[in-house]
């Protein structure tokens, strides 16, 4: 590869991870002023029902996009234009049939999978979210032909403007019809339809890009594009190579959603036999699921570390260079670490807090303190997970995950009748937790990476413990001193909730620099970090 194709290679996974880590976060946010416009009802409806759809998307065109891109970028390789074109068109066929036969499936599986939870009234939530499979199938195809010309724009742009038009969905329709018939599942409908609104959207974005491109117009159209100059594959052929390159891929990345589905055929069936009402369950269920963006936003460090970390491992391991992938891999679990960790431990001690300051109330708070420590298990589990990706062990993640969401199954049956919603969290803390010791015993084996026990464990849970306790005290102050300043409760906790956390941050980072955490090499390691040098020599909070 040449340098200058190494440079757009990098610039093109940037612009994707960047369009990728946006779009996760819009897609985390608004679920925490739905959940204060519907209720916990309402946000059970959507958390019931959107996993079934992401399932299915993922199945219907998760690889398809990698693969497409793969095979028309080969074609581009050698000139043969009208070999590109085809696999396009293929593509493009193979994957409005498969997004119309999951449009089918869901559409008339509706009320068998509602009776599955228990619930009658979430077929209009299916059915209304099924009509995105019949338009994102076909923009995946389109996808995957622009990233086959090393163009990562449009995805990128039409990712992020997809999550906007969704989220705006989402927000003003689940508004609308609570202000005019005060029906939660009516509402749920109208936030589930923001999946199509969507796509549509992001598909229309898609369609701008191809007409300004002329470039792609051209290959795609134009009629002197010779047939004969190259060996054609017939139509199944490509069919055939499309599927066995991207299955694995889709079965890939569906392993995660299947967390989030188990939970929707489990939890308000085992609360029943537990002896909770119907009702009442389907009440509990949107409780425990407030704990679920704090828990995905605090992964999104790791999540953008691990884009970084699958080439930069992989580049070490071409080169051969063992001690350079052991660095790799020990630094990257240490920053993991440092933010996973903290973030865990802060969440558990502000939980009752943090939880009327966004929700309301304080339903469900020891749920949502259990499920905190979710956190330094999924961060760990999405940077190991990256690390044994750029080693080329892309199913390895893949299979450990996969035992982690049995785990979650079987402990879901076995605790939530016992211990309710808590019982869920812990099932999903566990879940996590197995995983990750499974992709942490793989790297250690793969990488032969040494973890110091003082730098890796110790100083780390020394400057936790300080962290802790400053956020402790913290709260226990604001909760004294701010009772007379606010009379509405929502926001006294609001500003409980944001002392105590701004006493933890700035405790921990001091302790950081105080415990010899981080060093000066580490700064220096960074552009960024060395600029902070001089000011932390004079405060004399670094070590050398």
């Amino acid at each position: 590869m040449s340098k200058n194709q190494g440079a757009s290679f990098l610039k093109g996974a940037a612009i994707l991870g960047a369009g990728a880590l946006l779009s996760k976060m819009l897609g985390v946010v608004y679920r925490i002023p739905y959940q204060n416009i519907t209720g916990d009802l309402g946000y059970y409806v959507y958390t019931q029902v959107y996993p079934l759809y992401s399932a299915l998307l993922i199945l219907a065109t998760a690889g398809f996009p990698i693969a497409i891109s793969k095979f028309v970028a080969e074609k581009l390789a050698i000139g043969d234009v009208y070999g590109a074109r085809k696999i396009f068109r293929v593509s493009a066929g193979v994957l409005a049939l498969t997004g119309f036969f999951f449009f089918i499936l869901l559409w008339f599986s509706a009320p068998a999978l509602a009776g599955f939870m228990k619930d009658e009234r979430l077929v209009m939530p299916i059915r209304s979210v099924s009509f995105a499979l019949l338009v994102v199938p076909i923009m995946a195809a389109m996808r995957g032909y622009f990233q086959g010309h090393h163009d990562m724009v449009p995805t990128a742009v039409s990712q992020i403007g997809e999550q906007f038009v969704r989220v705006a969905t989402i927000i003003v329709l689940s508004y609308w019809f609570m202000k005019t018939t005060g029906d939660v599942y009516l509402a749920g409908s109208g936030a589930v339809f923001g999946a199509v609104t969507g796509a549509s959207f992001a598909f229309i974005v898609m369609l701008f890009f191809w007409r300004r491109n002329q470039k792609v117009q051209q290959q795609l159209w134009d009629s002197t594009a010779v047939e004969r100059t190259y060996k054609q594959e017939t139509v199944g052929e490509i069919a055939r190579k499309l599927f066995y390159y991207a299955i694995p891929i889709c079965l890939g990345s569906l392993v995660l959603p299947l967390m989030q589905i188990s939970d929707s055929f489990t939890v308000v069936s085992m609360l029943i036999r537990g002896g909770s009402t119907a009702e009442a369950a389907y009440q509990l269920k949107g409780i425990f699921d407030r704990g679920q963006p704090l828990v995905q936003f605090a992964a999104f460090f790791a999540t953008a570390l691990s884009l970084s970390l699958v080439p930069a491992i992989a580049e070490a391991r071409a080169l051969n260079q063992h001690r350079l992938i052991a660095a790799r891999t020990e630094l990257a679990l240490r920053l993991t670490f440092l933010f996973g960790l903290p973030a865990s431990i802060g969440l558990s001690i502000v939980a009752g807090p943090v939880n009327v300051m966004l929700y309301e109330n304080g339903n469900g708070t020891t749920a949502l303190t259990v499920l905190a420590f979710t956190t330094i298990f999924s961060t760990l589990g999405i940077t190991s997970a990256g690390i044994l990706q750029g080693m080329g062990e892309v199913n390895l993640p893949v299979r450990n995950l996969l035992v982690g969401v049995v785990v979650k199954l079987l402990l879901n049956i076995l605790l939530i009748p016992v211990l309710g919603i808590n019982g869920a969290a812990l099932s999903t803390v566990c879940a996590y937790m197995v995983s990750t010791l499974l992709n942490l015993y793989a790297v250690v084996h793969l990488t032969r990476a040494r973890f110091g026990l003082r730098s890796f464990f110790i100083k780390p849970f020394v400057a936790v413990t300080m962290m802790g306790l400053a956020a402790y005290v913290a709260r226990q102050v604001a909760e004294r001193g701010l009772l007379e300043w606010f009379s509405s409760p929502r926001l006294y906790y609001t500003g409980v909730s944001l002392i105590a956390v701004g006493a933890g941050v700035v405790m921990y980072t001091v302790a950081l620099f105080l415990s010899g955490t981080v060093r000066r090499t580490d700064l220096e390691s960074t552009k960024a970090g060395r600029k902070l040098v001089p000011l932390l020599l004079k405060l004399r909070l670094l070590h050398e």
